[in-house]
């Protein structure tokens, strides 16, 4: 197992990474329990749960544990799913000393996550990713929320997690087309931060594709030490934490506009990704060896390097025109520079936009 921690003061929290995080060790207790002081309630989906919930359970030993069962998908990550688990909590009387543990990918982590902020004001919940986005991106940081109609994680709050326990084990269960839309955030860290980290995926993307467990458990450290890193400087998404989301601005148009769940948000932001690139190119920040280098790397993991066919340039800016990064009706752009560096601009011109959402729109 290996540690790190993210360094918030008193929100401060450990993220785990290793294989057998729930088991109770011999006449122990599990490290699971050991963030789990008092009353538990375990929110997971109908996927998840054959496969996990019962492991957990037995995990938290003596921790009074029920637990609630979620549908799964992102078509469901709304107000009334996350009704289901407050009403879950209140049937079980679960008080301020409870934690919530959000066993699942990013869906069930973000609801279960914002549950436990809205519930009697905050109590504590613990992340169990299953899914290697979820490991790699939404289990870590504090973001929590739900969908809108009109615009997706419209409605949350920050509210960082006791303990993120990644068991990477959990990922011997993935569909592939999941493990690869963890994939693009994992891509994603190379691009804005970590040029060395990018090489690194070129050169080990066969083994992560393989479910090698040395390359996997290599993949999701370094990604959660670039994004502590980058939450411990911006907690809140004031400044530098805003590059977390390249590719996202488009991707969320394309996921809001397809109907929530009809494209992974791997598959989403990589698509985005793409588009991002060949913005920047436009834009003079990369030349087109960066554009291919990327794109290439996208391809190979099995991921979309462009949008549906059905986006047209006007869907996707009334989406985008509703993303969180809008500031003052201006939109700010994640825009990549020389692999390992990004840029927050919001000084996009128009024309330039529309030529980027024209060509992709005209060739998809």
């Amino acid at each position: 197992m290996q540690t790190l921690t993210i360094d918030l003061g008193e929100r401060s929290y450990p993220i785990h990474i290793g294989t057998g995080l729930y088991e109770r060790s011999a006449g122990g207790e599990s490290l699971l329990a050991r963030h789990v002081p008092r009353r538990a309630m375990v929110v997971t989906d109908e996927t998840v749960a054959p496969l996990y919930l019962d492991r957990v359970l037995a995990g938290l030993g003596n921790v009074p544990a029920a637990h609630v069962i979620l549908p799964d998908g992102e078509a469901h990550k709304h107000l009334g799913t996350m009704e289901t688990i407050i009403e879950a909590l209140l049937r079980e009387n679960v008080d301020r000393g409870g934690t919530v543990i959000a066993l699942g990918g990013g869906v069930v982590g973000d609801m279960a996550g914002f549950a436990a902020a809205s519930y009697q004001r905050g109590i504590d919940f613990v992340q169990l990713p299953t899914t290697l986005l979820a490991q790699v991106d939404s289990s870590v940081g504090g973001k929590t929320g739900v969908n809108h109609a009109l615009g997706k994680n419209m409605i949350g709050a920050f509210h960082q997690p006791r303990a993120v326990l990644a068991d990477i084990g959990t990922l011997d269960t993935l569909p592939d087309t999941e493990l690869a839309a963890g994939l693009a955030e994992v891509i994603k860290y190379g691009f804005i931060v970590d040029a060395g980290f990018f090489a690194w995926l070129e050169d080990n993307l066969d083994a992560l594709l393989a479910r090698d467990r040395h390359a996997i458990a290599h993949a999701v450290r370094r990604s959660c030490e670039i994004k502590a890193e980058i939450v411990e400087e911006d907690e809140r998404e004031h400044g530098r934490r805003a590059l977390l989301n390249l590719g996202h601005t488009f991707g969320h148009a394309i996921e809001a506009a397809q109907g929530y769940g009809t494209w992974l948000h791997g598959d989403a932001v990589a698509a985005g990704t793409v588009m991002a690139l060949d913005l920047a190119q436009r834009l003079g920040e990369i030349d087109a060896a960066t554009v291919a280098r990327g794109t290439a790397l996208l391809a190979r993991a099995g991921l979309p390097v462009a949008p549906p066919a059905d986006m047209t340039p006007e869907r996707f800016l009334s989406w985008m025109q509703r993303d969180k990064k809008v500031s003052d009706g201006q939109l700010r752009l994640i825009v990549p520079g020389a692999i390992g560096s990004a840029r927050v601009r919001a000084d996009v011109p128009v024309d330039t936009l529309h030529t980027t959402l024209e060509h992709f729109c005209g060739s998809a």
